[in-house]
């Protein structure tokens, strides 16, 4: 979340101004990140509070255990729907906090409390069918519990309910799942994070479909910022030298996303 809002905020002091956008497609933080830009609240707002202590966040760490049950469902399947509904009964197994609690959470970072005017999709996977689901402000759904189950990291936080049914990271199908953007004719893709492959959807397979209708450009971490948010992608105390890792790194990729963003 934090080096995302440094790369936006970054990119907007070189004059590249992507909350302007048509569509922001949200997975995980990026979920995150797009309900807030799209909330009214400015930018330097929001990344100012990435800078301030984070006193309301709960630490958190994909384990081990974690990783090697993500591992051994893609072992058994390649499949993606398969491997979805594999983590989904694990996700729904673990021990976390209540989903009460974590909504809170959840709340206490959003800016808004409804869905946007501008286009906004937020991604999740069922937990019992791993079904991938995107919702927007047609769906019915609120905004805090669509973004809560984008973000709910299986076997970290727990599955959000709505209308009766689980939800889990969208990250799980896809790291990104750019392909959402489809039919765009410029479109940024700003990953913290984009391996892919077996059951995960590839980030360069999407952009190479993408590119076929549109232009793109990919912004990843660079060394700096890969070494600001660490090894605990969920650790809140890397949350500010993220932030501004994020915002040095916009510089050296402003000229490259303004070619197409500007053009």
């Amino acid at each position: 979340m934090a080096w995302e809002l440094g790369v936006l905020t970054g990119l907007a002091d070189a004059g590249v101004d992507l909350v302007a956008a048509d569509l922001f497609v949200g997975t995980s933080a990026g979920s995150v990140v797009a309900a807030q830009v799209t909330s009214g609240v400015p930018l330097a707002e929001l990344y100012d509070l990435q800078l301030a202590p984070p006193r309301s966040e709960v630490a958190a760490r994909i384990g081990v255990r974690t990783l090697a049950g993500w591992g051994l469902a893609m072992l058994r399947t390649r499949d993606g729907r398969s491997f979805r509904r594999r983590v989904g009964r694990a996700a729904l197994a673990a021990r976390t906090m209540p989903e009460a609690e974590r909504r809170a959470v959840i709340a206490s970072r959003l800016r808004a409390d409804a869905w946007p005017a501008a286009r906004l999709l937020v991604t999740a996977v069922d937990t019992a069918t791993g079904e991938f689901e995107v919702f927007d402000r047609d769906a019915g759904v609120d905004l805090l519990d669509a973004v809560g189950a984008s973000c709910a990291v299986p076997g970290v936080w727990p599955p959000v309910t709505i209308d009766g049914r689980r939800f889990m990271d969208g990250g799980m199908r896809s790291p990104t799942n750019a392909d959402l953007a489809r039919g765009a004719r410029r479109i940024v893709v700003i990953a913290p994070t984009s391996t892919g492959g077996g059951a995960f959807g590839r980030l360069s397979d999407e952009v190479a479909a993408l590119r076929r209708t549109g232009q793109v450009v990919v912004v990843r971490p660079d060394r700096a910022a890969r070494r600001a948010i660490g090894r605990n992608v969920l650790d809140p105390a890397r949350r500010a030298p993220a932030a501004r890792a994020g915002r040095a790194q916009a510089a050296a990729v402003a000229a490259a996303v303004a070619e197409i963003w500007n053009s």
